[in-house]
């Protein structure tokens, strides 16, 4: 980051102390606000309170990982600040505009690859903000034309090319869980006033519920962590088995794995407690509850963590609390989740403004 100047100019006032001015793109990052989900709270008794992480710069939580991400990189001289670089990143969406959005703050290019059936407004968003967007099909993991694969050749290619490149590798790469532990449980817990019962959320790449666990559990031991997980997913069986077996699919875009648990998640295993089972209709119905009733619109990740917090807080009883993430807004999918056509398609229910 370049010097900040030893005075101020006529144009610019020294940011002071505990002002509410922040510096730039990275320092708008983080400290989101805990909302009180009224309808979900009187249905349990339960205090349920969303992470507003759609409020981030960037419009998600992966911001925070994106982030991180290029930081630590920048630490370990990889990229370097005012120099040429290239972030290059596999993702379903919102970690690639993360990391454009860190990267042009930063002087760095970005290229980000993302299979074409990922929700349009995420993949015309990636093109407006400048990123060199490379669409590949749909493929399993284990294929070399997974986007995640395909992403880590193109990095090698560039590298041996002589440029100075990084691969971000958001799921296997621990700063990314290591951003979530330095802010995201920080806030919750001081949010909070440290009166939190139990966090859950889904799993991408496992580097929030990891992060967040490992800095609400150095609190609280006994604090409960729960992974929610969508139905096409394996998480639910590898915490409740230790095998990775997915049943069913889902709409939601970014979460769940039906192959492998991922490296963030790996290095979290030991602070799960539990995991719930999350379908389509359970999630639209929070987050048509929440638009129409509370004026909240959030994405489809938002809804299946929403949905497990209303079963957590069922299965722990009245008078508790519990933390979920609201992920992100739910304009980046209005061609899907907010598009009725879509939803018949699926056999899923549309709600009555849109029918």
């Amino acid at each position: 980051m370049s010097a900040q100047p030893t005075a101020p100019t006529p144009d610019a006032a020294p940011t002071a102390p505990g002002s509410h001015v922040v510096d730039g793109f990275a320092g708008a990052v983080g400290n989101t606000p805990l909302i009180r989900l009224r309808r979900a709270s009187a249905a349990t008794g339960c205090e349920i309170l969303g992470k507003a992480e759609f409020m981030q710069p960037g419009g998600s939580v992966k911001d925070r990982a994106a982030l991180g991400i290029i930081e630590d990189a920048e630490a370990r001289g990889q990229l370097i600040p005012g120099e040429p670089g290239i972030v290059v990143e596999g993702t379903a969406g919102n970690t690639g505009i993360g990391l454009t959005l860190v990267a042009n703050a930063r002087g760095y290019k970005s290229i980000i690859v993302v299979p074409h059936t990922q929700s349009r407004e995420k993949l015309d968003f990636l093109r407006m903000i400048g990123a060199d967007l490379r669409l590949v099909d749909p493929k399993p993991l284990r294929d070399p034309g997974h986007y995640v694969n395909f992403s880590r050749r193109i990095a090698e290619e560039l590298e041996a090319k002589g440029e100075r490149v990084i691969w971000a590798n958001q799921f296997g790469n621990l700063a990314n869980a290591a951003m979530h532990e330095a802010t995201t449980g920080p806030e919750i817990w001081t949010q909070t006033g440290g009166k939190v019962d139990a966090f859950t959320c889904a799993c991408g790449t496992g580097g929030t519920l990891t992060g967040v666990a490992r800095a609400l559990k150095a609190r609280n031991p006994t604090l409960r962590i729960v992974l929610a997980d969508p139905m096409g997913s394996g998480l639910y069986s590898w915490v409740k088995t230790g095998e990775v077996k997915a049943e069913g699919n889902s709409i939601t875009e970014g979460i769940g794995q039906a192959t492998a648990a991922p490296g963030n998640l790996e290095h979290g295993r030991a602070f799960i407690d539990d995991a719930l089972q999350v379908a389509d209709p359970e999630a639209l119905e929070q987050i048509f509850d929440l638009q129409l009733h509370e004026g909240i619109s959030v994405g489809g990740s938002a809804g299946i963590n929403v949905a497990a917090a209303i079963k957590l807080a069922r299965q722990m009883g009245p008078g508790h609390t519990i933390v979920t993430i609201l992920c992100d807004g739910g304009a980046r999918y209005q061609s899907k989740i907010f598009n009725p056509e879509f939803l018949r398609e699926k056999g899923l229910p549309v709600p009555p403004w849109l029918a």
